[in-house]
């Protein structure tokens, strides 16, 4: 059994799309997000741990402890009832009887749940099937959160015509040879977010030192399990992590944060790729808090 975390993190993701989409919004036709008032590039935390969960899910199939809790495919009613399934619930009356004769049910169901999907233990959930029938697992607040990631400089997203030789309906064959599109893109951007990760949230949820390398090796190879037609110039270019000496932190993150300056090189105006940009990390962090920095 690993250890559980004894030291709290602040991290931030640094990486950067070329020529693609980083994160579609369904309110404006599927095009990039973007803060209407300062043109700065949106990709949203809930796309991040989207990510994260797909690539456990490809890359730990099967194993025991690291299945995904929202995944596409599986009602989360289902998942939910494998816990009770586990547990004989319904052999045993009901839920309302087992909560009669076992006060500590509601303790079984929750280390259930997180000691089977990876994604609970992590970033917590709420569990409808468990609020509905009043057991106080119903919520669990995860030790790791994300911040909606931000471009470092505006973006300028662009619609692409595009053409496809293919023709939908059989009616249009005969008067036209092709159809035309659109593609929603931004030349370049480079996006930083922040995390964050609990010790002591983590010891509720059972989040251990085996989880966390998980955790960074999933955030460091998540994009290259992602690519698509509109990412495939998407990567994840640094992960700079801040681990502090105990439990509760030895400085605050915002500082932290903020000591991490990202600013284009000397002539640079309109960026076009990862090279055009400097990041500087100070050599000297406060005191009980070590920085490290995977590429």
């Amino acid at each position: 059994m690993s250890e559980l975390l004894k030291n709290k993190y602040d991290f931030l993701m640094v990486f950067d799309i070329t020529n693609g989409n980083p994160n579609g919004n369904p309110d404006d036709g599927g095009r990039p997000r973007i803060d209407p008032e300062t043109s700065t590039g949106i990709v949203t935390d809930v796309c991040l741990k989207r990510k994260i969960r797909d690539y456990i899910e490809m890359r730990y199939e099967g194993k025991r402890g690291y299945d995904v809790y929202i995944k596409q495919g599986t009602p989360l009613n289902r998942s939910d009832k494998s816990a009770y399934d586990a547990l004989k619930v319904e052999q045993n009356g009901g839920i309302a009887t087992v909560k009669k004769n076992d006060p500590d049910v509601s303790l079984k169901v929750r280390d259930y749940m997180c000691g089977h999907y990876f994604d609970i233990r992590a970033f917590g959930a709420v569990m409808t099937t468990f609020v509905i029938d009043k057991l106080n697992c119903g919520q669990i607040k995860g030790p790791v959160q994300l911040s909606f990631a931000k471009s470092v400089d505006p973006i300028f997203p662009m619609d692409i015509a595009i053409t496809r030789k293919a023709i939908t309906k059989e009616d249009d064959a005969g008067r036209k040879n092709n159809e035309i599109g659109t593609k929603s893109i931004i030349p370049y951007g480079l996006f930083v977010a922040q995390g964050h990760i609990s010790a002591s949230l983590a010891r509720k949820t059972g989040f251990n030192e085996d989880d966390l390398e998980v955790l960074w090796s999933a955030i460091c190879n998540m994009m290259e399990e992602d690519h698509s037609a509109s990412r495939a110039g998407m990567y994840m270019r640094k992960l700079i992590i801040f681990k502090h000496d105990s439990v509760w932190g030895n400085a605050p993150s915002y500082k932290l944060f903020d000591s991490i300056k990202i600013f284009k090189r000397d002539g640079v105006v309109a960026p076009r790729s990862f090279s055009d940009y400097e990041i500087h990390i100070p050599d000297e962090m406060p005191e009980g808090v070590m920085c490290e920095c995977m590429d």
